[in-house]
């Protein structure tokens, strides 16, 4: 092996090198924390399968203690516009650790009907930052 070979395979393997390094670069670059993606996403699901709980008819309630209350809801229909800044779990206390989260619900009444059977659709948004996650649930009159 001559020396012009050994430079000219340095110079072969360097450039290939570098084009691997920007493509892993970009990709780690523009991909977002999985632990993020994972809270977010057990918020989403912890909020829709608390108003799946719920029962489905309207019933009369007590106005909640603070905005981020939910102890006094008793049907799904009184989670529909419910919008908190801050997690807090259902007496309304605020978890510092999630405060970088807010959560808000969308719930329509009636949306659809399932051979015969009344739907609610349930919509969960989860904010951190620039990332946003939806989760729709439906909650069926089946007991009615």
């Amino acid at each position: 092996m001559t020396l012009i070979e050994l430079i000219m395979a340095l110079v072969i393997i360097s450039v290939g090198l570098a084009g691997v390094m920007v493509a892993f670069s970009t990709v780690v670059k523009s991909s977002s924390d999985p632990l993020i993606h994972k809270q977010m996403l057990a918020l989403a699901e912890e909020m829709t399968e608390e108003i799946a709980l719920k029962a489905y008819a309207p019933a009369a309630n007590a106005a909640p203690i603070n905005a981020c209350a939910r102890n006094t809801f008793n049907d799904i229909l009184d989670y529909n516009g419910y919008n908190a800044s801050a997690i807090c779990d259902i007496d309304g206390t605020a978890i510092p650790a999630l405060a970088s989260y807010s959560i808000s619900v969308t719930v329509l009444d009636d949306a659809v009907t399932l051979t015969g059977v009344t739907a609610k659709k349930i919509t969960v948004n989860v904010v951190h930052g620039a990332e946003a996650m939806t989760l729709l649930g439906w909650r069926t009159g089946y007991a009615l």
